[in-house]
């Protein structure tokens, strides 16, 4: 059961979708996902999720959250996931990621704080799903051959 044994770093496709009523199958699965991540304690977000997580929320989604609800739903998330900081080492792996791999810069972060706070899974839609670089592995949870417990 790999979400049960290893920290799983969840990208803000992730947290949006529990949000998002024009994608319902979507934000099923999204909510199901994070509440098992939560129950297990295995869930790692960072600073950048909960950035790109409110101006999503509150701007980009058919029925935005208000400003009110959104900050209460980041204040949530602070208190129930593990919050990766951005610092100058995290934005430096993420240019050498930029350079190395071809990722977007914004990707690269992601990409940069599992690897250097040796969180091993990502769950986002935004790589190719399966994809392993430099020791974290890439999977998109809304694939109809996801399964949770198996990671696949």
């Amino acid at each position: 059961m790999i979400y049960m044994t290893s920290k799983t770093f969840i990208d803000t496709n992730v947290l949006v979708y529990a949000y998002d009523r024009s994608e319902p199958l979507k934000q099923r699965a999204a909510f199901d996902l994070l509440d098992t991540l939560a129950n297990s304690g295995t869930g790692v977000i960072s600073a950048q999720v909960l950035s790109e997580f409110f101006v999503t929320v509150t701007k980009k989604i058919s029925e935005p959250l208000t400003f009110k609800q959104a900050i209460t739903r980041v204040k949530n998330f602070c208190q129930l996931w593990t919050v990766l900081e951005l610092n100058e080492m995290i934005v430096l792996e993420a240019v050498r990621g930029v350079k190395e791999h071809r990722f977007s810069f914004w990707d690269a972060q992601i990409w940069a704080a599992a690897r250097l706070n040796q969180v091993n899974l990502v769950l986002s839609e935004d790589f190719s799903h399966g994809s392993f670089v430099e020791g974290v592995r890439f999977i998109n949870p809304f694939l109809p051959e996801f399964n949770l417990h198996t990671g696949l």
